[in-house]
């Protein structure tokens, strides 16, 4: 059955259609307030409705699904080569349209309810993480001002501010001690929050299948396990591991021609949050290697010897992506094999 495809121009109030059918010819335009889609698309025959992959696409997609529509979302930098013209919302539509139809074009898997729900606590843990060190960073500068510097680390700062704010013989006047004082509070309460954040990350991936299954491969914890579930859900969007180490931009770059290769530093695409965590897993993984005789540790060591420790923490990282893809994939536990 030929089926129409119609591209959607989401927007907060108005949304705009445009229906092209198998031949890639337009058949109408339509102009849309927000109220209207659902009405609209419950009583539309069966069509395909491609959007583009940006704010809010998830919960149309899934809303649109429901009344038994398939839907495509189209990831915006492959929106843009199809549209022609100036940029309106109607020329926006017929690109997506265009985007949508094509064989080769990749599309990006629809997140479910609790996948959004969990990628909002990370994004609420990312956003303390970013605002307790810059303030951190800008006491730490402040007090310089005035002489008073303390070692590396949040505890270390918390205990000598604490320590400064409470010294009778401070040469602070009143007014820079009331400041600091506030910022103190500050640094305190941005703490107690990440930990709540981190308490609840913990109970999710307590209570989620799929990040029981992640929990079991080393290097990974609560955080990489919860976040890789939001981004990924059970890998279902990717054909192997190698495809979602690329789409995590953990796999080089490459800028070949005339037959030959030359490759280049990863590429960095893809979800940054994501790949920090596992960055930040593997490096840790790699610090407890030689301890262990496991097949994947071996295997680290000796990366350490023929690359930098960062370098080795970004390989170990990739090979964490393939082997989580093929854990979900195949629906198994990591199995721990010992070196032959």
């Amino acid at each position: 059955m030929n089926k129409i495809t119609i591209g959607l121009d989401t927007a907060k109030s108005v949304f705009h259609l445009v229906f092209k059918n198998t031949c890639g010819r337009i058949l109408k335009k339509k102009k849309l307030k927000r109220h209207q889609v659902m009405h609209f698309f419950a009583y539309q025959q069966d069509v395909v409705v491609a959007m583009e992959a940006c704010g809010a696409s998830h919960y149309w997609c899934r809303k649109i699904s429901e009344c038994g529509h398939e839907v495509k979302a189209v990831p915006p930098q492959h929106v843009a080569p199809f549209r022609k013209g100036n940029k309106s919302d109607y020329n926006d539509a017929i690109a997506i349209a265009e985007a949508a139809m094509r064989e080769d074009m990749r599309f990006v898997p629809v997140k479910s309810e609790a996948q959004q729900d969990i990628q909002l606590v990370h994004r609420v843990r990312e956003r303390l993480i970013r605002q307790r060190t810059a303030l951190s960073n800008q006491v730490r500068g402040l007090l310089a001002e005035y002489g008073i510097v303390f070692p590396k680390g949040l505890s270390q700062l918390t205990q000598g501010m604490a320590d400064v704010l409470n010294d009778d013989t401070s040469e602070l006047s009143q007014l820079a001690i009331d400041e600091f004082h506030y910022m103190w509070i500050e640094l305190n309460e941005l703490e107690s929050r990440i930990k709540r954040v981190d308490k609840q990350i913990a109970i999710i991936a307590k209570e989620n299948a799929v990040c029981q299954r992640l929990l079991t491969m080393t290097g990974v914890g609560p955080v990489i396990a919860t976040a890789m579930f939001a981004a990924i859900g059970k890998g279902e969007g990717f054909d192997s591991g190698r495809h979602l180490a690329a789409w995590l931009g953990l796999v080089p770059g490459q800028h070949s021609t005339g037959d030959k290769p030359r490759l280049l530093g990863i590429t960095k695409r893809g979800n940054t949050y994501m790949r920090t965590q596992l960055i930040n897993g593997a490096r840790a993984s790699l610090r407890h290697a030689s301890k262990k005789e496991d097949k994947i540790s071996l295997w680290s060591t000796q990366c350490l010897t023929r690359m930098s420790f960062n370098k080795a923490c970004v390989a170990l990282a990739n090979k964490m992506a393939r082997m989580a893809w093929a854990m979900l994939n195949n629906e198994q536990n990591y199995r721990y094999a010992e070196a032959d």
